[in-house]
């Protein structure tokens, strides 16, 4: 009986050790180097024609977590076929390489130390200038509304189409309408404190936004507006087009004579409020024949003067102009 037992316990000793020694003959074998994707001509894209060279490290790991983090704010490379820049159906995709240059002594670096930078880097401490990297973008983003980019005032104050736009990232801010007056905002802080102020276009609304006006690619010396800016104004304003029988000069001249589009303390986004504003022009001389019915009139002073322009409007109802038959010496000049 003691035999059985004792045979019958090296037998599971023995089909232990049978069992067990592939498992660790597995264990300890060697694993297989891992392929390097970035120096393999066979390695497979991920996201963009020719990628491999640089998806072979610029992988999942840097893809955003989810998390307010820095990473948040610098999305990973693999984000960027969430965009347009993405779409491998367009035969005019670029490709890492493309923008980035390609960036060899980066690719071939080795070791656990920080590789050299690529020959075209983006980031706020590049040393490439505004114009370098912008010409990245104009290889394929030229003609139409950026014809005249490179004399506009953006370019010549050295911004860079990535200081607006964030190429990697699935939303660029400054494309979405709802969002995109705060990346002008960023710059143009003047313009953010008079959007807020009573009288103001409907920007904080979500109505219009800064791009309803402004060709940010253009070169119009004039605010870069989109045409004239009495021609932009029009395109929502256009009541005040005419042409009419009686036209007031300075409406035909320019908007901004009168009004400061972006917002002011005062009714209709006037520069100030009236009477002053129209006696910036007119003074009680510009009533010959009426002195009798101007407060003025008894002592021909200018000290009235703010009182004799108080009822401007009172008559003059239709200051961009008009199509009265009346007399145009007298005040009914612009009334309907």
């Amino acid at each position: 009986m003691q035999f059985a037992r004792h045979v019958l316990a090296f037998c599971a000793v023995i089909g232990t050790l049978a069992v067990a020694t592939p498992l660790l003959a597995a264990t300890d074998a060697p694993k297989p180097a891992k392929a390097n994707l970035a120096s393999d001509p066979n390695a497979k894209d991920l996201i963009l024609k020719g990628d491999a060279k640089c998806t072979g490290c610029h992988d999942e790991a840097d893809e955003p977590t989810g998390a307010a983090t820095m990473l948040e704010l610098n999305p990973g490379v693999l984000a960027i076929g969430k965009t347009k820049h993405g779409t491998k159906a367009d035969s005019r995709t670029p490709t890492c390489t493309d923008c980035h240059g390609e960036s060899e002594k980066h690719r071939a670096h080795k070791g656990s130390d920080k590789p050299p930078k690529v020959d075209l880097s983006f980031r706020k401490d590049t040393k490439a200038d505004a114009s370098t990297r912008n010409d990245a973008c104009l290889n394929c983003h030229k003609g139409g509304e950026r014809t005249g980019w490179k004399s506009g005032a953006h370019a010549l104050q050295d911004v860079a189409c990535t200081s607006c736009h964030d190429v990697h990232n699935r939303t660029d801010k400054v494309r979405v309408k709802a969002v995109q007056t705060e990346v002008c905002f960023t710059c143009h802080k003047e313009q953010r404190t008079q959007t807020n102020k009573p009288s103001h276009h409907p920007l904080a609304e979500g109505k219009m936004f800064c791009s309803s006006c402004h060709n940010v690619h253009g070169n119009n010396p004039k605010h870069l507006v989109k045409r004239s800016t009495n021609e932009t104004c029009y395109g929502c304003h256009m009541e005040k087009r005419g042409p009419f029988v009686h036209n007031h000069q300075p409406v035909a001249e320019d908007c901004g004579i009168c009004h400061q589009p972006h917002g002011t303390t005062n009714p209709a986004m006037l520069k100030t409020r009236v009477p002053f504003l129209c006696q910036d022009c007119h003074s009680h001389d510009s009533h010959p024949g009426q002195t009798a019915v101007l407060p003025t009139a008894a002592t021909n002073s200018t000290s009235l003067l703010g009182s004799v322009g108080r009822g401007c409007l009172n008559c003059h109802t239709n200051i961009h102009g008009g199509n009265s038959t009346v007399n145009s010496a007298t005040a009914g000049r612009f009334r309907r």
